[in-house]
């Protein structure tokens, strides 16, 4: 009788961690940032069809960086939690850290027990009513949760996005000069991401219960000038 072939859980874990890492750095990143009116998130997506930032709820944006079915679903599934729980409770009931936390779960989950780690990482944004009550989780692909504060990135060439992006990150810029910022740290040394290339969506510090705008390809492009 032949003995099952062996591999130490520390290996698999390290095999499990190189494989998602990989499969996320060779997609587009993304950025999300605090600006003065709100958060804005900014994402390399040449796609017209298919969104990497979405609305999660009234005050609540989600965004996904690696294989796009993978972090589709997750954003599906957010939506869904929110709405029950909003529906069942209040709306008010329904928050970035509650969503973070389930989305943490099921990336820790897969990483765990499946043989092939979701290719991802998220993003839950929640604007608050005043600067200083914004949130933004980031969500890893093994579901370990950061609380990121001013800003934070997802994807691509991570190290170095970051580095550009806090050479210039002022606290409260305007949307403007929000979308400058994260568009400089977007495009690389060799080459300029266009703004057809960009989107980019913003949730807006107002009293209303919907936040979430999206900018058209015109109101980019005037914001690059």
């Amino acid at each position: 009788m032949s003995m099952p072939y062996y591999v130490a859980p520390e290996q698999m874990m390290k095999d499990r961690a190189d494989y998602a890492r990989k499969g996320i750095a060779r997609g587009r990143a993304l950025v999300a940032l605090q600006y003065d009116d709100g958060i804005a998130l900014v994402a390399e997506n040449p796609s017209n069809t298919l969104r990497k930032i979405s609305e999660i709820y009234d005050r609540i944006a989600f965004a996904g960086v690696g294989k796009y079915n993978e972090f589709d679903q997750l954003r599906v599934a957010g939506v869904r939690a929110a709405d029950l729980k909003g529906y069942q409770f209040s709306r008010l009931d329904v928050d970035a850290r509650g969503l973070a936390n389930q989305y943490a779960q099921i990336l820790g989950q897969t990483f765990t027990h499946e043989m092939k780690p979701l290719e991802v990482e998220i993003l839950v944004a929640e604007v608050g009513l005043t600067p200083d009550r914004d949130q933004l989780f980031h969500i890893m692909y093994d579901g370990t949760v950061i609380d990121e504060h001013r800003f934070t990135v997802l994807g691509g060439d991570m190290d170095a996005i970051r580095g550009r992006l806090s050479e210039r990150f002022v606290a409260g810029s305007t949307i403007q000069n929000a979308v400058k910022i994260a568009h400089h740290a977007l495009s690389s040394v060799d080459s300029s991401i266009n703004s057809s290339e960009l989107e980019v969506a913003v949730l807006t510090r107002n009293s209303s219960r919907r936040c979430f705008d999206r900018l058209s390809d015109d109101t980019i492009a005037q914001y690059l000038v």
